[in-house]
């Protein structure tokens, strides 16, 4: 089985849509910042993920796409599927012509394997993912880094181009961090005691 680049990156856009999205539209560009992928290539992926009914695009000032659907109604297979990604361990493309146009010994092997992989994600919505604590304190690093770099960007370009999303973002972002700072300098001074 190979599961692409292209597979890897919608479901980790529709992640980080999911977790910065709340039921508003977010820019490709907030996400493209965040996690480092091409804001064309993001493109390509949510023009599939749109035509397969998992998100809608807003147009305008402010817009952008948001979830199509609940986020616990979104399997991550959904989502491989929707960009035309195969969950295919066999050798011959599920074809059974793996040994010189006849089943090999190990076809059934792989084909199961296959099965199980596309039911272990099927079972898996992102809502269970957002739901992860190691997830969230990825996503809230990479909201600052996204928000570290864009701010020397601005400063260095003389220009202040953040979106009134990115400036709600930092705010939440930064109450949050402070939040985790005065609760672990209280866990200092209760075991200090």
């Amino acid at each position: 089985m190979r599961l692409t680049t292209k597979g890897r990156y919608a479901v980790t856009a529709m992640l980080d849509l999911t977790m910065h999205g709340d039921s508003k539209t977010i820019s490709l560009a907030s996400v493209s910042r965040r996690q480092s992928i091409s804001l064309s290539y993001l493109e390509q992926l949510f023009a599939r993920l749109r035509q397969a009914g998992l998100v809608v695009s807003v147009r305008g000032p402010g817009g952008g796409y948001r979830l199509n659907r609940a986020s616990n109604e979104i399997a991550i297979a959904d989502i491989v599927g929707a960009v035309n990604e195969s969950i295919d361990t066999t050798h011959c493309k599920g074809k059974s012509d793996c040994q010189q146009g006849e089943v090999c010994l190990t076809h059934a092997l792989w084909d199961e394997l296959s099965g199980e992989i596309q039911r272990f994600l099927s079972r898996i919505s992102l809502a269970d993912l957002v739901a992860r604590k190691d997830i969230q304190a990825i996503s809230e690093r990479q909201a600052v880094r996204a928000l570290v770099l864009m701010d020397s960007d601005s400063a260095s370009d003389g220009v202040q181009d953040q979106t009134p999303e990115d400036q709600t973002e930092l705010d939440s972002t930064m109450r949050g961090t402070a939040s985790q700072k005065k609760n672990s300098q209280d866990n200092l001074q209760a075991s200090a005691c």
